[in-house]
């Protein structure tokens, strides 16, 4: 009787009850309500409201249109995001917009969505946040000069790799690096806006007198500005993409949102605020980077402080476009529409290392080129596009799939006053000022149904022979294996 009690048997009672219970390879729930505030802010907050607020103010013109224009493009994150929310509390698969197209429209957009995404916009974006971190540390060593691009180039795949391998280890690791660099870019946030009161109650106002006296702006230079300021707010869908991963998504997911954007908003507003205490509009014009001058004008002698916390500011962003996107790739791949290794997880780490690593090899390719901002302003259209599908079939699931659970449900004109606002971001700049580049764009997009056709829906033998012994090669080479379980 003593024997069958004690400790010892206790013991190896709960182990062995403790060994049957099932655990599942799959992506862990190990994401909470403060780290995915810091995702929504540590991957808008980038390098462009402490680089160029001027592209949004040589559009408008005046200083009063351009604050206008930082608010409404907060005001329509925040309702794209409140449609997101909805499609995330009812279909709780990771990969933001691809799951949402595939249960509205079908795997082809889905598909579509995910080539573009994968194969230019995501990537593309990633390496400029990485170039724009590698230029702001190469400055503090060429002091007087430009510092060679070589240079630039192979210090932004370093901060690529370092990325990718701390993602790619422990989504634990991923998620504490996000919190630490949305902290240090909040103080830099912070310092700017402080300063930018201080200076407004010394009484330095004379930049916001007559605001509106100017040529009111084209609808070309409208639709123009919305995109510069859109541009600083990309990152408003990224919780979207890891909701499998998310602790009680019902509840943290629209709570994120609610607390994460409008807090972005407040802050892009009273920075750009502080900016024009200091600044003519003229001359923040005429300025390479808004926050260091800023700087110098104003925390000198300790200017030296913005440039290293944009340097942290963007490797957070960085970070966080790493840690979702990851997911994104991981749910092609699930789905059929990439290779089968991509949706495999680590056993060890129970990370989507393929994919991860996959993201990271595409972003390094595009480092190599000179220049990649032409290519992510003529596929900026493209992005816009995909976030007004989505959110249509926000509205045809309101039809088709009536009985679908909804914890949360925005009301119905949010979904179309956004749908609408989609339509003329992606018209607006092709009618304005029409160019080739735009129907080379399209082109590519609808070359993926090449791609379709040939590995996704014939699946030819030939393709299955090449596939199966890569798939083999890397699956005992990083030690993945298919996740056990695929949520509802």
């Amino acid at each position: 009787m003593w024997e069958e009690t004690s400790p010892r048997k206790r013991r190896e009672d709960e182990h062995s009850i403790q060994s049957k219970e099932p655990t599942a390879t799959n992506l862990q729930k190990e994401v909470g309500l403060l780290s995915g505030i810091c995702i929504i802010v540590g991957s808008i907050i980038g390098s462009g409201i402490f680089i160029s607020p001027k592209s949004v103010l040589s559009n408008t013109g005046t200083v009063g249109p351009c604050l206008i224009i930082w608010a409404a493009c907060g005001i329509l994150a925040t309702l794209g995001a409140l449609c997101f929310a909805e499609l995330g509390t009812m279909i709780t698969k990771s990969g933001g917009e691809y799951p949402y197209l595939m249960e509205a429209f079908g795997p082809i957009p889905a598909y579509l969505f995910s080539w573009v995404s994968m194969m230019v916009t995501k990537p593309s974006s990633f390496a400029i946040i990485c170039l724009s971190f590698s230029e702001y540390v190469c400055a503090a060593f060429y002091s007087g000069c430009e510092p060679p691009e070589v240079v630039i180039k192979c210090l932004a795949a370093a901060a690529i790799l370092l990325i990718i391998t701390v993602n790619a280890l422990s989504v634990r690791l991923g998620r504490y690096v996000q919190n630490f660099f949305t902290a240090a870019k909040m103080v830099i946030v912070a310092i700017i806006i402080i300063s930018g009161v201080v200076l407004l109650a010394q009484g330095n106002t004379r930049n916001f007198e007559n605001s509106f006296a100017a040529t009111p702006a084209s609808v070309g230079g409208i639709s123009l500005a919305f995109y510069n300021g859109l541009w600083a707010y990309d990152g408003w869908n990224q919780l979207n993409y890891i909701t499998e991963e998310l602790r009680n998504p019902y509840r943290n997911l629209p709570l994120a949102i609610i607390i994460g954007i409008p807090l972005v908003t407040v802050c892009y507003i009273l920075m750009n605020v502080s900016y024009f205490a200091v600044m003519t509009p003229t001359e923040l014009l005429q300025s390479q980077a808004v926050a260091v001058t800023f700087g110098d004008r104003v925390l000198y002698p300790a200017s030296w402080i913005v440039p290293l916390f944009v340097a942290f500011s963007t490797i957070g962003a960085a970070n966080g476009n790493c840690f979702t996107v990851g997911r994104l790739i991981y749910v092609a791949g699930r789905e059929g529409h990439m290779l089968k290794v991509l949706s495999y997880v680590s056993v060890r780490r129970l990370t989507p290392a393929p994919a991860i690593i996959f993201y990271g090899i595409i972003t390094t390719i595009y480092i190599i080129p000179g220049d990649i901002n032409s290519l992510v302003n003529y596929f900026s259209f493209a992005s816009w596009l995909f976030y007004g599908m989505t959110i249509v079939g926000l509205v045809v699931m309101r039809f088709t799939k009536k009985n679908r659970e909804r914890p949360i449900k925005v009301p119905i004109f949010i979904p179309i006053l956004v749908t609408l606002i989609s339509v003329f971001l992606v018209l607006a700049p092709i009618i304005s000022n029409p160019a080739w580049e735009y129907l080379y764009c399209v082109l590519f997009i609808l070359s993926g149904l090449i791609f379709y056709f040939l590995f996704v829906y014939c699946k030819f033998g030939w393709a299955q022979k090449i596939s199966k012994p890569v798939t083999m090669y890397l699956q005992m080479l990083m030690e993945v294996v298919p996740p056990e379980k695929v949520p509802e």
